[in-house]
């Protein structure tokens, strides 16, 4: 696969979503590790937090690089902080995203959004933020997967019996509701006991990489999952 690593040298994802949600384990799991990221600016100085590196506390940039050791072959960006209703905040989100979308720099450019919802907020699952960022938000070529984050959290909460049900309610509502936005979902995944080091993540690498337009950038998704033998002989056979 040596190709597609002259044309792409790492995989570079957007995550969105509140702070509750779940974010920082998810990219743990992809990344098979339970360390935490290595953070670094633009400038490619490594940057020192207090705080979770998906936390809202405190300045935030989102331009800062997170790199776990673990699979240096993923940059991950966080767009922390518009999600609080900030008109600031999401005009830096939405312009980093059309920057990075568009940008002729191809190491620069990021290859895939992921936007975590916690199911556990079934009451009001799509808030504001949400439908600012679906309406607004102009992505180009970028999928964007709307991750259903902590079902096992929402199964502990309600009786068994109900969960599938509530599931299938949240899904079709959040699905009827951004579908009718300018910029909708490009796909929807289901993820749960993401902070359990055993979490399947292979159904979100999957569906990314089946929203990809390019076979370079498949290679290169599939690439980074040496450890997930089974994703990488299903696209081996696919390509």
């Amino acid at each position: 696969m040596a190709f597609h690593r002259q044309i792409f040298q790492k995989f570079r994802i957007l995550i969105v979503g509140r702070s509750n949600a779940g974010k920082t384990s998810i990219l743990q799991r992809v990344c098979a590790t339970t360390d935490r990221p290595e953070i670094y600016n633009a400038q490619g100085e490594r940057v020192r937090y207090s705080q979770e590196p998906s936390s809202c506390r405190g300045e935030h940039n989102i331009e800062n690089e997170l790199i776990f050791r673990s699979n240096p072959y993923f940059i991950f960006h966080d767009s922390c902080g518009f999600e609080a209703g900030s008109q600031d905040e999401f005009n830096k989100m939405r312009d980093f995203v059309l920057d990075r979308a568009t940008t002729s720099h191809l190491n620069k450019r990021i290859h895939a959004i992921w936007y975590c919802i916690a199911v556990t907020d079934y009451n009001r699952p799509i808030v504001a933020a949400e439908e600012k960022f679906f309406r607004e938000c102009d992505t180009k070529k970028v999928p964007v997967l709307l991750l259903l984050t902590k079902i096992d959290t929402m199964a502990r909460e309600l009786r068994n019996e109900y969960v599938q049900q509530m599931l299938e309610r949240l899904q079709g509502q959040i699905k009827n509701e951004l579908g009718q936005t300018r910029f909708p979902p490009t796909n929807y995944v289901q993820l749960a006991n993401m902070h359990e080091q055993s979490a399947d993540c292979g159904p979100l690498l999957k569906e990314t990489a089946t929203a990809l337009d390019e076979e370079a950038l498949k290679l290169l998704l599939v690439s980074t999952q040496e450890t997930n033998l089974h994703l990488c002989i299903e696209w081996a056979i696919k390509m």
